[in-house]
């Protein structure tokens, strides 16, 4: 009977072992994919949604001043 025991709980312990390994493995193949994915991104040169943002308010702005600078002339032009 003490062998039986025996026999279950090295299983058990391997069993045990094995979930431990398949666990650290998952975790670093997660990590191994994020960081391909990372520098996958990185090579592109994409934009963050902020920046782009910023850009498309800093071009609006200079339109807008464009605009009045235009205007500007346009009267200054019409007095001479």
């Amino acid at each position: 009977m003490q062998s039986n025991n025996k026999i279950l709980d090295d299983i058990s312990q391997l069993m045990t072992n094995a979930m431990g390994v398949a666990q650290g493995a998952k975790d670093e193949a997660n990590t191994a994919m994020k960081s391909m994915i990372d520098r996958w991104l990185a090579d592109r040169d994409f934009v963050t949604r902020e920046e782009f943002d910023a850009v498309r308010a800093m071009a609006q702005k200079a339109r807008e001043e464009n605009e009045a600078l235009a205007a500007r002339i346009a009267a200054l032009e019409g007095k001479k």
